[in-house]
């Protein structure tokens, strides 16, 4: 998948908005302010992991632990384009929704996630 597929699946998901806090080559993908998934200048892109989803594909050498954000089970792929478009949207997917379940209740029925 490439960077405008990134952005079409995380576009698509509820509540989702793209932001540039850093640059304007750093998509941030974020969900009530909080980001679930980053690709960078480069092409390479983070995204938020359950704790078994980040042993299994850190362990198994199919990702690497993000850069700063590892202690909170992120994982960086350098090149998105290696995994199948359909794991990598659903990888998103859970991300956008493991971000918003920690959400406060106020704000998940204002952004109309509950």
């Amino acid at each position: 998948m490439d960077r405008q597929g990134v952005k079409q699946v995380c576009l698509a998901l509820p509540a989702a908005t793209l932001d540039h806090p850093w640059d304007p080559d750093h998509d941030a993908y974020k969900v009530g302010g909080k980001m679930f998934a980053v690709i960078g200048g480069m092409g390479a892109i983070s995204f938020k992991v359950s704790d078994i989803a980040y042993e299994v594909l850190t362990q198994s050498g199919r990702a690497r632990p993000a850069p700063y954000m590892a202690r909170a089970k992120w994982i960086n792929l350098d090149d998105p384009s290696d995994w199948p478009d359909d794991e990598l949207a659903e990888h998103l997917r859970i991300a956008h929704g493991l971000i918003a379940a920690k959400l406060t209740k106020k704000v998940r029925r204002e952004l109309g996630l509950d």
